[in-house]
């Protein structure tokens, strides 16, 4: 197969040398950004993204919440306490809400912990220009609020936080709709208390 062999070792120009350096810098490169992509370094630059990153991570739970559920779980538990109104009107308005809970259970896992997996969700709400939601939230489960609004008009809540007594745990909760700032903050204050009844 004299095709294979044009430029034999001992005689090799300048720029078959060359050529052959190119290609092995090219394979090198593309063999490189293969893997970059595909795994726990590159961050997830959305919040959909972050999700189906994970998905089916070791230690990740993904549960998808129906405005039912959610009635049925937050109204009746909490939501005469609070009046009522604004967090009706909440969930009135949302389209699809999610949530994502994770537990290090494995060697795997836990890794993720070390490689800052806080950090990339915080990195990407930041990019994403969310703002903070003020909220007057309480007791063991403390979230991060933050919004995607236009004046007083809100279309989207992202919490994220941890879940009681797990060490190294993570939550992300998205709930996507149309509420005002004062039903957003109402639906903030029961969804630590649904993220613990939907991932039990």
């Amino acid at each position: 197969m004299h095709f294979l062999d044009t430029c034999p070792a001992a005689h090799r120009p300048l720029h078959c040398r060359l050529g052959l350096q190119l290609l092995a810098l090219v394979l090198a490169l593309l063999l490189l950004g293969g893997c970059r992509a595909g795994g726990p370094s590159t961050p997830a630059r959305t919040v959909p993204a972050f999700f189906a990153k994970y998905r089916d991570r070791s230690g990740f739970r993904t549960t998808e919440w129906s405005a039912d559920l959610l009635q049925r779980l937050a109204l009746v538990r909490v939501g005469k306490l609070l009046g009522g109104s604004d967090l009706t009107n909440a969930i009135t308005g949302i389209r699809s809400a999610r949530v994502m809970t994770f537990t290090p259970t494995s060697g795997s896992a836990r890794d993720l912990v070390r490689e800052g997996l806080n950090n990339e969700v915080n990195g990407l709400l930041q990019a994403e220009r969310y703002t903070p939601l003020s909220t007057s939230n309480g007791g063991a489960a403390e979230y991060r609020y933050v919004v995607k609004a236009s004046g007083d008009q809100v279309s989207e809540l992202v919490a994220t936080g941890s879940m009681p007594d797990a060490l190294g745990s993570f939550v992300l909760v998205q709930v996507q709709g149309s509420f005002t700032r004062a039903q957003a903050e109402a639906l903030s204050r029961v969804l630590p208390d649904v993220v613990q009844q939907t991932t039990k």
